[in-house]
C-alpha cells in the first residue's frame, strides 16, 4: 500500500517537474526572440566640439598697398631727399607725401601759396600820386614876401628920397619872391609826401616777403625732421 502511494507521489512530481520544464523554455524562447524582432536604433554619433585654440573665422584679407603719389614733395619743396636704408622710390614718395601733410596741418602753413607778389610800378605811382594830393601845403606866402618886400623897399626909397616909390616896388618884388618860395615849399612837401609813400609801400612788401621766407623755413625744418626719422637724409 505504501509503495503504491509512493509511486503515484513519483508520477506526480514527474508530471509536475516536466510541465515546469516546458513553461521555461518557452518563456525563454520568447525573451530571446523579442531582441530580435525589435533591434535598437542606431544612435547617431554627435559632432566633436571645436577646439579652443583654433578659431573659426576666417583670416582677415589683406588691405593692398596705396599707390604713391604722381610727384616728389621733396622736389615740390625745392628740396632733395636721398634713402639711407634702400628703401624704393615708391616708398619714399608716400613717406615724402605723408611729412608734407603732416607739417601742413601741424604748422597751418600752405607750402602753395607762394610768395607775396610786391607792388607794381602802377601801384606805387598811384600810391605817390595820392600821397602828393594829400601834403600839406604852405599858405601867406605871397602875403609875407610883399611885406618883407615893402621894408625893403621902404628902406632903399628913403635912401634915395622916395620913400613911398621903395615901399610899392619893394612890396611887389616881395609879393613874386614870396609866391615863388611857397610854390617850391608846395613842391617839397609833395615830393617828400610822394616818396614817403612809395617807400612805405616797399617795406610792407618787404615784411610780407620776410615772413614768408620765415614760414618756409620753418616748413622745411619740419619736413627734414619727418624725413629724418623715416631714415632719409634730406638738404
Amino acid at each position: 500500500m505504501k509503495r503504491a502511494k509512493l509511486q503515484v507521489l513519483s508520477i506526480v512530481l514527474l508530471l509536475v517537474f516536466s510541465t515546469a520544464c516546458k513553461k521555461s523554455a518557452s518563456g525563454s524562447s520568447e525573451t530571446g526572440a523579442s531582441p530580435a524582432a525589435n533591434p535598437p536604433a542606431a544612435t547617431e554619433p554627435s559632432p566633436a566640439p571645436a577646439s579652443a585654440s583654433t578659431p573659426a573665422t576666417a583670416p582677415a584679407p589683406v588691405a593692398p598697398a596705396t599707390p604713391p603719389p604722381p610727384f616728389s614733395a621733396a622736389q615740390k619743396l625745392g628740396m632733395f631727399a636721398y634713402a639711407k636704408n634702400n628703401q624704393s622710390s615708391d616708398q619714399q614718395l608716400r613717406d615724402e607725401y605723408d611729412c608734407y601733410t603732416s607739417v601742413e596741418q601741424q604748422t597751418g602753413i600752405d607750402p602753395e601759396a607762394g610768395p607775396p607778389s610786391g607792388p607794381s610800378a602802377a601801384d606805387i605811382q598811384a600810391a605817390q600820386q595820392q600821397a602828393a594830393a594829400n601834403a600839406p601845403e604852405a599858405q601867406g606866402g605871397r602875403l609875407r614876401g610883399a611885406a618883407r618886400g615893402a621894408l625893403g623897399g621902404a628902406a632903399l626909397g628913403a635912401i634915395t628920397g622916395n620913400a613911398g616909390r621903395g615901399a610899392a616896388v619893394g612890396a611887389t618884388v616881395g609879393t613874386v619872391r614870396g609866391g615863388r618860395m611857397q610854390r617850391a615849399a608846395n613842391e617839397q612837401s609833395k615830393e617828400q609826401a610822394a616818396q614817403s609813400a612809395g617807400a612805405q609801400m616797399q617795406q610792407q612788401a618787404n615784411q610780407a616777403k620776410a615772413a614768408y621766407d620765415k614760414q618756409m623755413a620753418t616748413f622745411k625744418r619740419g619736413f627734414s625732421a619727418c624725413m629724418d626719422a623715416r631714415e632719409y637724409s634730406v638738404k
